[in-house]
């Protein structure tokens, strides 16, 4: 599991990227269960993610309207499968408006770049 942690702060609100293979819907389940154990992404107000998968395309948004469609699109742009994206918000007390999903875009960014330079985020794992 890569982490990349504190990578946006806006008005308040903070993201983080994770990622990790995952073939399959319960792979998926797997991953965020373990990105979970951690308090702090436990107590996350989002944790929205998209894998392109044997198990076809598979996104949750969970409360982040779209936010899991646009982890998807970026994924099939790139051509990674078996791979899963999670963007992990924590609120900030003020709304982004459509601000969240370029946020969402940019973490995702961020990653695929770390993940091609071969560099090492904090791990969770």
């Amino acid at each position: 599991m890569r982490t990349l942690d504190n990578i946006i702060t806006d008005r308040g609100s903070k993201y983080a990227v994770s990622g990790g293979p995952c073939r399959s819907s319960d792979e998926a389940k797997a991953f965020l269960k373990e990105l979970k154990r951690s308090k702090k992404f436990a107590r996350a107000t989002h944790n929205t993610w998209g894998v392109v998968c044997t198990d076809g395309l598979l996104k949750n948004d969970d409360g982040e309207s779209g936010a899991g469609m646009i982890i998807l699109r970026m994924l099939e742009r790139e051509g990674l499968r078996d791979h899963i994206i999670v963007v992990t918000r924590w609120y900030g007390g003020k709304h982004l408006g459509g601000d969240r999903f370029r946020h969402v875009q940019t973490a995702v960014r961020t990653y695929l770049e770390t993940l091609q330079s071969g560099e090492q985020g904090r791990s969770e794992s």
